[in-house]
């Protein structure tokens, strides 16, 4: 093989795989709504048995920015919070989804609830991407009600690209051993 054969080669391959990079979701989505707990009390509250009027918040950012403010949001029932359990399909909207994988409990007592939880956020032709959640309510008098309102985002983190300097770094290496390679076969 010729040198120009193997450089011509090497630089397709670096080509390729830079732009084989994914392209990942970026960005905040905030949504509320009203969540009924398995108990009249935020204290003793293991899982969300339904949702309703679920809509999304201002804010967004990033590639959520594109679903207006109000739009409804479909929400997966039960959302069982304790002990951590998935939930796949937690939240729809936009051509988004979220699968939440697991969760903690930050905060509870009567009057708060606080849940933190990792997942992956899916659509609109991205790659799957990492997310967290965050789930919060409020019970000012500590009083039992039968539903609460409450707030949640959800805030992808991509993981960070390398800027394609792995592959160029390798493609300079395989273009290195092919001229060592083709300096000392000529002799």
């Amino acid at each position: 093989m010729t040198i120009f054969k193997t450089l011509l080669i090497t630089a397709a391959s670096i080509v390729a795989a830079a732009s084989a990079q994914a392209v990942q979701i970026h960005g905040l989505l905030n949504i509320s709504g009203t969540a009924t707990f398995n108990t009249q009390s935020l204290a003793t509250a293991s899982s969300v048995i339904s949702f309703s009027n679920v809509t999304v918040g201002g804010g967004n950012t990033f590639d959520f920015q594109g679903i207006m403010s109000g739009t409804p949001v479909a929400m997966a029932s039960p959302y069982i919070f304790t002990p951590s359990t998935g939930t796949p399909f937690l939240w729809s909207v936009g051509g988004f989804t979220f699968d939440l994988q697991n969760s903690t409990v930050t905060l509870q007592n009567k009057h708060s609830l606080s849940i933190s939880g990792t997942g992956t956020i899916f659509g609109n032709g991205f790659d799957p991407t990492p997310g967290v959640w965050a789930f919060t309510t409020q019970n000012a008098g500590g009083r039992p009600h039968d539903t609460f309102t409450f707030s949640a985002n959800t805030e992808a983190v991509p993981g960070v690209p390398d800027g394609g300097m792995t592959i160029t770094l390798l493609g300079a290496g395989l273009l290195g051993i092919a001229l060592l390679r083709a300096k000392f076969s000529g002799r």
